[in-house]
């Protein structure tokens, strides 16, 4: 669908235009990737294949991780992108400056994200195909930026404060207002928290659920080996 990739590419520029600004006002980051830009193939393809098939129901995660770090796709675990969603030998080139323990390997990386893997993995033995998941769901970050202090530690975006921070968040509320327009979405669910707060702040005129984050960091995503967390997917998702 053109206006939602139309709405990613000022989404990657804005944040790009961004970075230095963040850099400068919020001491609690040291390094900003942008996966838009650097792994713009691949999240063209996801958009280019998926955003176009009817779905109503949008998931909304918090930021990349190295998921999304690597393939450009939303809780991309490179796993489930290359062997799921069959997206294959695109180009993803590297940060302009590369953090050693935040190596960008790209589509071919094999080093798993345990919270995409999760997420498509119930997708996958739930619709079979990608098509199916996206005549139903489609997946979207509400912050587009990778980001982490000098020892590579992921920093979120609900770390960051001053008038960048503010900045940020207003470009990242456009992008998810066009997409839920754009789309015809009519039901929001955050991935978590945060990125239910952050949709909840957006929106009043259609629903905003949430559905906990399965990072491998929460004691209910690991509780009774991941079935309870499957368990609140499912219900989140009334499948």
């Amino acid at each position: 669908m053109q206006a939602v990739r139309k709405a990613a590419v000022i989404l990657r520029d804005e944040a790009t235009s961004l970075m230095p600004e963040l850099l400068m006002d919020c001491k609690q980051i040291d390094w900003i990737y942008n996966p838009l830009e650097y792994a713009w193939a691949p999240h063209e393809e996801w958009i280019h294949r998926f955003a176009g098939n009817g779905a109503k129901t949008l998931l909304v995660g918090m930021n990349p991780g190295h998921g999304m770090g690597n393939t450009g796709v939303p809780f991309g675990c490179p796993e489930q992108v290359r062997d799921f969603l069959n997206i294959t030998d695109l180009d993803v080139h590297q940060p302009p400056r590369t953090h050693p323990k935040r190596v960008v390997y790209g589509l071919d990386c094999p080093k798993p994200e345990v919270s995409g893997r999760r997420i498509w993995s119930f997708l996958s033995e739930h619709y079979q195909s990608p098509e199916a998941v996206s005549k139903d769901i489609y997946i979207v970050n509400h912050c587009p930026l990778w980001m982490f202090n000098d020892a590579g530690q992921n920093i979120t975006p609900d770390k960051l404060t001053g008038p960048a921070a503010n900045q940020l968040k207003v470009i990242c509320n456009q992008h998810l207002r066009t997409v839920v327009t754009e789309m015809g979405i009519t039901r929001v669910i955050g991935v978590g928290r945060y990125a239910q707060r952050q949709a909840a702040a957006v929106f009043n005129e259609i629903d905003v659920d949430w559905v906990p984050h399965p990072s491998p960091a929460s004691p209910f995503a690991n509780q009774n080996g991941g079935a309870d967390w499957r368990a609140a997917f499912a219900e989140a998702l009334r499948i």
